[in-house]
């Protein structure tokens, strides 16, 4: 996967004094899917990584098939953030995709608004994880299928969706980790997502006229 077609925004703006609300979207998927990308190619500020480089001790723990030429990897989080607005501001968290990282998971999903589940679909099996923990702790979400050029098949969302049993209120949506457009439509997706939920949840809440 190329890093040619990345966007790097023009103009990285310290926070603004009027900021008063914070909004926190966490991004989970399996090692490799390219969280750390996504997180680095859509915040306007230079985004706070983790990464370390990979070495030996992790042969045989961390799982490398399908990303050999991966050479570093997330040890805590990485971190971004958007201005939607003067007074709000979106919050990104990149979680590490590691097995032997999934214990910070539930904490990071705590005031959590809503959650991207990445998915490479070289490695499909690797997403289910995250998805449980996010039903588990019935936090909306939505996934994007991020694509890479070495795929060995390119599967539709419809076979992903089957693939990963998502129910059908769950948006599933392509996207391009690199690129910052693409990048931006995924965390809108969510927004609409939770926009739609909010709707329905306030529907159910108000008396039926008689």
């Amino acid at each position: 996967m190329d890093s040619a077609t990345s966007e790097v925004p023009s103009l990285r703006t310290p926070l603004s004094d009027a900021a008063e609300t914070g909004l926190k979207i966490v991004i989970v998927g399996g090692f490799g899917a390219g969280k750390t990308t996504l997180v680095r190619s859509v915040s306007e500020i230079r985004p706070l990584n983790t990464e370390e480089v990979m070495t030996q001790a992790g042969v045989g723990v961390d799982e490398t098939h399908q990303v050999a030429s991966k050479t570093t990897t997330t040890v805590a989080f990485d971190f971004g953030r958007i201005s939607l607005s003067r007074s709000m501001v979106l919050y990104l968290f990149g979680a590490p995709g590691q097995e032997r990282f999934w214990f910070l998971w539930d904490r990071l999903f705590s005031g959590t608004l809503g959650a991207v589940v990445l998915v490479d679909t070289r490695r499909m099996d690797d997403s289910w994880y995250a998805i449980d923990r996010l039903e588990h702790h019935r936090t909306p979400f939505v996934v994007a299928v991020n694509r890479f050029d070495d795929e060995p098949e390119r599967y539709s969302l419809d076979e992903i969706r089957q693939a990963l049993a998502l129910p059908e209120h769950v948006p599933l949506v392509d996207c391009d980790a690199r690129v910052r457009s693409s990048g931006k439509d995924v965390l809108i997706a969510l927004v609409d997502h939770l926009y739609e939920m909010s709707l329905a949840q306030q529907a159910a809440q108000t008396p039926q006229a008689q």
